[in-house]
């Protein structure tokens, strides 16, 4: 049975009956169905943009996995960045002054494809910013090989005019070394072994059994067989012409005699530890127009691949010590 409602009469302050009609019920009806809808819409848009659906959630493991490609296509670029570098070092410090050749400007091999209009269509692409740094990038280092390209011809060229000097300089390692293990320390500032003090190592060290044989690194003149109790020790030094001089220290034994003339490969000595020295070893320093060089760059006829070639860098110059 339906309750009775009922409305207070202020006039004759008694209650009476109030008697609904359909009205009252429609109006009610509705009030609910609005307020309904009005929840079930809030409630469906804040869903939309709380949880994703399927196909949002696939687009952005998508753009997660490609930006996670572009960071290592983004690595790989600044590596050959930095062999780029690494080449045109020892082009213009070693190649281009070995063959007297002219100077490549920086703003020639860095420069890259002008014009703003070259990359109007990628602008309009999503990541546009990351596309168009990456496209610049790319168009630096393809100018950068194009010039190193032509540089090597160039050179190429000198070297097809200059064979004399080129069999004369000091261009291969003193010891058999393809494997590296003989690799102990390179050039820079090292802690002394002996006077246990930072001192700058002016040369590479090998380290190897006494009586291993030492081969001169071009071809030249015997400048010099010292006997030394102290200092380098027993130690030769090679003249090579063109300002470069050869020097092998702390030998157990010469093959060679001053005046003598050699040629790249010839044995002219075996390794010892004589002078200062705490234990088996070839120092070996390349001198050029009466300066000391890191010998490192100079073995480009050794016949070391690219991956080899750094990883006697590594070696050579993580090592905090010497023999010497």
């Amino acid at each position: 049975m339906p309750s009775k409602h009922y409305k207070y009469d202020p006039d004759t302050l008694s209650y009476k009956e109030v008697h609904k009609g359909v009205n009252y019920y429609l109006k009610r009806t509705l009030f609910h169905l609005s307020f309904g809808a009005v929840v079930s819409v809030g409630l469906f848009f804040a869903y939309i943009y709380i949880f994703d659906s399927p196909k949002e959630k696939r687009l952005k493991r998508e753009q997660h996995e490609l930006l996670a490609q572009y960071e290592q296509m983004s690595q790989r670029l600044s590596q050959i960045e930095e062999v780029l570098e690494d080449i045109h070092v020892r082009d213009e410090n070693i190649y281009r002054v070995i063959y007297e050749a002219d100077s490549i400007p920086v703003s020639v091999r860095k420069a890259g494809f002008g014009g703003l209009n070259r990359y109007k269509d990628i602008y309009n692409l999503p990541s546009s910013d990351l596309i168009v740094e990456t496209a610049k990038k790319l168009d630096i280092v393809s100018r950068q090989l194009y010039v190193q390209s032509k540089s090597f011809d160039e050179i190429i060229g000198l070297v097809n005019k200059n064979n004399e000097m080129l069999r004369r300089i000091p261009a291969i390692m003193p010891i058999n070394n393809k494997d590296l293990t003989r690799t102990a320390s390179g050039w820079g500032w090292r802690i002394h072994p002996v006077y246990k003090i930072k001192r700058f190592h002016e040369g590479m060290d090998f380290s190897a059994p006494t009586g291993t044989e030492i081969y001169a690194t071009g071809d030249g003149t015997v400048a010099a067989a010292v006997s030394s109790y102290s200092g380098y020790g027993k130690h030769v030094k090679i003249d090579h012409g063109f300002g470069y001089v050869s020097l092998y220290a702390h030998m157990s034994k010469f093959n060679v005699k001053v005046g003598q003339k050699v040629k790249r490969g010839d044995i002219i000595g075996y390794v010892g530890s004589t002078g200062i020295s705490t234990g088996p070893h070839l120092h070996y320093e390349v001198i050029k127009k009466g300066q000391k060089v890191n010998p490192q760059l100079y073995y480009f006829q050794e016949d070391l691949d690219a991956d080899d070639y750094e990883r006697m860098i590594e070696i050579s110059t993580n090592s905090n010590r010497t023999f010497d």
